[in-house]
């Protein structure tokens, strides 16, 4: 798709410091197309309680030829704790016309003609501006399960319902996504997730951490947050006092109940702490047996694992909760259904030494680029206008 305006509105600014897949989507509609990204506007809460807040970032700017990055000036109500749903709407509507009028004069001021609007799981903001800005094609894209969590719950499940139902299409970056949105749009889409893999490379490491040396093998390892609403402690607990010959070595940050969890008495789980992004390839290196141990509940049932492909470009045998959006990977990961096929999985896994299977593990993670995703919502843009024409 060539010469196109496309903005994009997002719940995360354009310089988030973990990064976001709408800005890494920004980047890859642009090479092509232009595009403004919209961050999204203060609310008086927030205001209130950072009076100073992106004050010096405020207006438009141009950070190349074909890339615009807007911060605006309008101030939000803040209206999530309003319990009546005739109420909230009533001044949810008075929140998107403030918006989507300051972008329309942002849209003209660029000379952005024919827009294609791309919502980047921006609900309540999102909703009314189908009508105000009168895009050629408005896309929701669905990356997460919001409508679970407590600040989202309250109205969340009715407005992104109601949203879904207006958009052109919805695009999803998983199946478990793609089929919740299709109960509210029957032009509901997979469209897979873009990684940044590069640094997973095996031949780019030279030397396995020295904390990691001392640890006897076999190593059964995890990297990412520790945290009870995403990983099953019990599972993790049952892995080790099963197997007390296996060592489990679990890096990254902890919270509270990993740190009060009986995996703290286990003589062969090793916690390693938090490191840095670029330290973490290394350490995937020297697991023998990589594994992602997820609870299953609505915030992990859906959600693109970006961690697997990480994994997989390092071309480790890998073992994974199996979830609806694990199927993707049905080919390329063990999948368990309880503990102990997990346990059983690894020890499975730990035989793995197939060359031809370490060769398609990496293949397949490397083909999860972003401009492949982009091509997948080019394909579902492109199957819209068809459509029209015909």
């Amino acid at each position: 798709m060539m010469n196109e305006a496309i903005v994009i509105v997002a719940p995360q600014p354009w310089d988030f410091e973990i990064g976001s897949n709408a800005r890494n989507i920004a980047l890859e509609f642009a090479k092509t197309n232009k595009v403004l990204y919209v961050d999204p506007p203060r609310d008086l809460n927030g205001l209130i309680k950072k009076p100073a807040q992106k004050l010096s970032k405020l207006g438009l700017k141009q950070v190349d030829s074909t890339l615009w990055i807007y911060t605006p000036g309008v101030i939000m109500a803040s209206i999530n704790t309003i319990p009546q749903k005739g109420i909230y709407r009533f001044l949810n509507r008075q929140n998107n016309k403030r918006f989507g009028k300051e972008l329309l004069r942002t849209i003209k001021q660029i000379g952005f003609d024919h827009i294609i609007l791309f919502n980047d799981n921006y609900m309540f903001n999102g909703l009314h501006l189908k009508e105000i800005l009168r895009p050629k094609r408005y896309l929701y894209y669905l990356r997460d399960y919001l409508v679970i969590q407590p600040y989202f719950k309250r109205h969340g499940t009715w407005v992104e319902s109601e949203l879904m139902s207006k958009v052109d299409a919805v695009v999803a970056n998983s199946t478990y996504l793609r089929d919740y949105a299709s109960k509210s749009n029957p032009k509901s889409f997979y469209v897979g997730q873009g990684c940044e893999v590069d640094m997973f490379d095996e031949e780019l490491i030279k030397e396995i951490p020295t904390d990691l040396l001392k640890i006897a093998r076999p190593i059964v390892g995890y990297v990412g947050f520790l945290t009870a609403m995403r990983l099953d402690v019990d599972l993790l607990i049952e892995l080790a006092t099963q197997k007390p010959e296996w060592n489990v070595v679990l890096v990254g940050p902890e919270d509270e109940v990993f740190k009060e969890s009986r995996l703290r008495q286990l003589g062969n789980v090793h916690f390693l702490g938090r490191r840095n992004p670029d330290e973490l390839p290394a350490y995937v290196k020297g697991f023998d047996v990589c594994i992602n141990p997820q609870a299953i509940n609505h915030l992990t049932i859906g959600n693109y694992p970006r961690k697997i492909d990480e994994y997989l470009a390092m071309g480790k045998p890998t073992v994974a909760t199996a979830t609806k959006a694990m199927e993707v990977f049905k080919d390329y990961v063990y999948l368990a259904n309880d503990a102990a096929q997990f346990i059983s999985l690894v020890e499975t896994a730990l035989a793995d030494k197939s060359i031809e299977l370490k060769a398609k593990r990496i293949d397949f993670a490397r083909s999860h680029t972003w401009e492949n995703s982009v091509k997948e919502i080019y394909t579902v843009i492109n199957q819209l206008n068809t459509e029209t024409i015909t």
